[in-house]
């Protein structure tokens, strides 16, 4: 391994590709899972199933509303796992329970409700919780390294998109409704346990030695007080919320957009393949300016230039796929900020928690940052879709120029895919504006830990 390091510090042993592609591999399936969630199942079970936009968005939004509950037990738990199979034994015994939920949910009978849609949904949830939360705290735990996290994450978001970059392609033979659920859950039965086996195999666990910092007990009382006493931690997860519901209003009206603002549905594939490209693309780009400037301030950047090229979306209309393309363009390569850099600076606002808690919770940390993920969602499919209800947007045979979609339910649609966002990033740009935590105290901070002398100290 090539070593790194900053001026004046020890050389850090860079990652070998081959461990960071090992750990980021289930990422392919799992965003072949998320994609559909977010995009594809709100469509196909309002419009194909005849649910309707107003009942699928409050049934979406109880489901998130329910599974933010079991997120920090997750994480809990797996901080208490012992310590040579901390991560890995939850997301192998989670699996299987995935796989079936993913069956039903993916693949629903023509009769199926609402109540078959909570349940089913609420099963895939708590069954992803328990692969996905152990994955994120893991990638904290490969490498201390202020920019070594950098790389972990990049690679973890890089394979998340090459999964949705392979699932949207699904969709552009499928179409964007039931076919592309049906196909993505038989690839899911097959992807998802092989790489999640492979991961397991081939990633040492980092708590296989416990740090002294983590054989420490603490009580909940004091581990909340330090949690949420951990200002940058605070700053960092409020900045993110806001931006997750930024990105999760265009997210869930995207199909919407293209096919009635738009009146390009067959675009639709190919403009989501053009968005999540350029996002890979960026990635490495984000990564070198972020080693410049610092994660926080290459992230707002991206977050400003986001607004900027949304706000002229509102006025596009039919046949103005090419200036669409343009915006799917600039926001795709700021998407690869958005994605790689929020994941490495939580990992490491998890070493200040370690310093002050004096305990190592990655995993509940994790799931914090996973509440808010959810929550964030849940608020994008809860404010878009009753508001296009009460818009008078029915959806199906509801296409612009048949006189069945009143002149301003448009206009809302367009209002909501990109003029609400932009007020989003900008109050999440501000909030992160003041974040404190650079390379140089970062560093700092993981001599503390490395120091145990100097632990009492600074947990006082």
């Amino acid at each position: 391994m090539a070593a790194t390091g900053r001026p004046g510090e020890r050389p850090v042993e860079r990652l070998p590709a081959g461990l960071l592609a090992a750990y980021g591999i289930p990422g392919l399936p799992l965003a072949a899972l998320l994609l559909p969630l977010y995009i594809y199942l709100p469509k196909a079970y309002a419009d194909e199933l005849g649910l309707g936009f107003a009942t699928v968005g409050l049934v979406l939004f109880a489901a998130r509303i329910v599974d933010l509950v079991q997120d920090p037990l997750v994480g809990w738990l797996s901080d208490r796992l012992p310590a040579n199979r901390r991560r890995r034994l939850p997301m192998l015994v989670g699996t299987p329970p995935l796989l079936v939920a993913i069956f039903f949910l993916f693949l629903p009978p023509a009769d199926a409700g609402a109540g078959y849609l909570l349940g089913w949904t609420l099963a895939v949830y708590l069954c992803a919780a328990l692969v996905l939360l152990p994955w994120y705290a893991w990638g904290a735990e490969i490498s201390a390294d202020y920019d070594e996290r950098s790389r972990i994450a990049g690679w973890r978001e890089a394979c998340l998109l090459l999964g949705t970059v392979t699932a949207a392609s699904i969709a552009v033979v499928t179409g964007d409704g039931l076919g592309a659920l049906e196909v993505l859950g038989w690839a899911l039965l097959v992807a998802l346990p092989a790489t999640v086996v492979f991961a397991a195999w081939r990633i040492p666990e980092a708590g296989q030695t416990p740090s002294p910092v983590a054989l420490l007990a603490v009580g909940w009382r004091r581990g909340a007080r330090a949690l949420f006493g951990n200002r940058p931690f605070v700053r960092l997860l409020a900045a993110y919320l806001l931006n997750g519901i930024a990105n999760g209003l265009p997210a869930t009206l995207f199909l919407l957009y293209v096919e009635h603002v738009l009146q390009a549905p067959g675009w639709s594939g190919p403009l989501l393949l053009v968005y999540v490209v350029c996002g890979v693309a960026a990635i490495p780009a984000w990564l070198a300016l972020s080693s410049r400037i610092g994660k926080h301030r290459a992230w707002i950047a991206s977050m400003l230039a986001a607004c900027l090229l949304f706000a002229p979306v509102p006025w596009l209309g039919a046949g103005d796929t090419g200036w669409f393309l343009l915006v799917c363009i600039g926001t795709g390569i700021c998407l690869g900020a958005d994605l790689a850099l929020p994941g490495s600076m939580q990992a490491d606002v998890t070493d200040l928690d370690a310093v002050r808690s004096r305990r190592a919770r990655a995993g509940l940390l994790f799931a914090v940052w996973g509440m808010a993920t959810k929550l964030a969602l849940a608020g994008a499919v809860g404010i878009a879709f009753p508001l296009l209800a009460l818009a008078g947007f029915e959806g199906a045979g509801s296409g612009a120029g048949t006189g069945e979609t009143p002149s301003g339910a448009l206009f809302v649609l367009s209002a909501l895919y990109a003029l609400l966002p932009i007020g989003f990033k900008l109050a999440a740009a501000f909030v992160a504006w003041g974040y404190p935590i650079d390379a140089a105290r970062q560093s700092r901070i993981r001599r503390i830990l490395d120091r145990p002398e100097a632990r009492r100290g600074a947990a006082a």
